[in-house]
């Protein structure tokens, strides 16, 4: 869509990713704040490129903020990259050993993992908008669109990616709320590990409530003639705010993704107090020595805390419109639900006993190279040239020689 602001025509980067625009007061600070960078200028005309990455922020956001864009880029690329290694050797490593465990516990992680998973390479691959090259004659002859608010017809790609963000990251905490119930029923009844009426409604609920959700959003909001009802232009997710950029109650960002993912982190919140308190008062395995049971109440209350997403709450604070601290809020909040996936493997899987012996039968497995070493040996006698040599011997051979 091209908007025409400040007397001047700016038209999106993907439709015209080398524009010429008219130069009439626009200065360059305010090109860089918008994501764009001159690139060749004349007394007349402007010549931008307008490139960027997108960051994690913007899936909490309801505005196009570039400061820090290049620091929050690189934190949600590294950070993305490391959980899908973690959620990858997590999800494997709980399929492997799910007989040792049998509980419900393992298809929750697991589940958990998968959802993530997904979500992340689809954000790495597919969040960045990249339509088809300009329409013809705009780069060349630098004329305008038919339209200073100008929406063509859906292609469907950029529309999929966006209800399939949408599926897997509601996905992600319908099932860490199911983690927090099976949490809480562990704590009321610690032998019920594998009751089979709750993993039958584990699996609905977890797979079918973001299905209709995505689904009733779709169906109240896209139209192949108005795709921008439901998805964003600038990159694949939720519509928030109307052509003239303020907040839409209408868009699904706030009704179909927000207000749900709130009401899941509420309940999560309420039940990681009560595991809390309830851990330090009255676990026997956890005050079985003096000097273990602080660490380990710890890692516990931290585990639970990144199983269940809470470093999500943070993303609301990105609502706030203040600079400086909203900033901050942002670079943690990066930090943070980037790198969940890498949490999750960290807490859940490498430090068990299981993963450790399974390592170490691994690193045994792998073929040491053997290295010949050369040594030379003397035999004093009265023709010391006829007697002295020299030989290559192995490992084995020089350990049981003696000298």
């Amino acid at each position: 869509m091209c908007v025409k602001r400040e007397r001047i025509t700016e038209c999106d980067r993907r439709r015209a990713p080398r524009l010429r625009l008219r130069v009439l007061g626009l200065r360059r600070e305010r090109l860089e704040h918008r994501g764009m960078q001159e690139n060749g200028s004349s007394s007349t005309s402007l010549g931008c490129v307008c490139d960027h990455a997108t960051n994690f922020a913007v899936l909490m956001s309801f505005r196009n903020d570039y400061a820090y864009a290049d620091a929050l880029n690189w934190i949600s690329f590294l950070g993305c990259s490391l959980s899908v290694a973690g959620a990858s050797v997590t999800i494997i490593f709980q399929i492997l050993t799910w007989r040792s465990r049998k509980a419900n516990v393992t298809l929750l992680l697991v589940s958990i993992c998968f959802s993530l998973l997904v979500f992340y390479l689809l954000f790495l691959l597919g969040i960045n908008n990249h339509p088809p090259n300009s329409p013809p004659g705009v780069k060349e002859a630098n004329v305008a669109l038919p339209s200073d608010k100008h929406e063509e017809r859906d292609s469907g790609i950029c529309t999929a990616v966006a209800a399939l963000l949408h599926y897997f990251l509601l996905a992600t905490f319908a099932w860490n709320t199911l983690y927090a119930t099976q949490i809480f029923l562990l704590v009321l009844r610690p032998l019920a590990q594998n009751d089979r009426p709750f993993t039958i409604a584990a699996l609905v609920a977890g797979w079918g409530f973001p299905a209709a959700v995505v689904a009733v959003t779709l169906g109240a909001t896209y139209t192949p003639q108005h795709p921008l009802n439901y998805r964003q232009e600038e990159f694949c997710w939720l519509a928030a705010l109307d052509k003239e950029k303020r907040l839409d109650l209408r868009k699904p960002m706030l009704w179909g993704f927000l207000l749900p993912v709130a009401l899941m982190l509420l309940y999560n919140c309420v039940i990681y107090v009560y595991f809390t308190v309830e851990t330090c008062r009255t676990n026997p395995t956890l005050r079985s020595t003096r000097i273990n049971s602080p660490v380990k109440k710890v890692l516990s209350s931290l585990s639970l805390s990144v199983v269940l997403g809470l470093s999500w709450v943070l993303g609301y604070l990105l609502l706030i419109d203040t600079a400086s601290s909203n900033n901050i809020v942002g670079i943690i909040f990066c930090l943070l639900t980037t790198t969940q996936g890498l949490q999750i493997f960290f807490l859940f899987t490498a430090r068990t006993s299981a993963f450790k012996k399974k390592l170490s039968e691994l690193l045994q497995l792998i073929p040491v190279p053997e290295i010949a070493l050369h040594h030379r040996k003397f035999i004093p006698s009265k023709d010391s040239r006829d007697n002295n040599y020299e030989k290559y011997s192995t490992m084995e051979e020089l350990s049981s020689s003696q000298f």
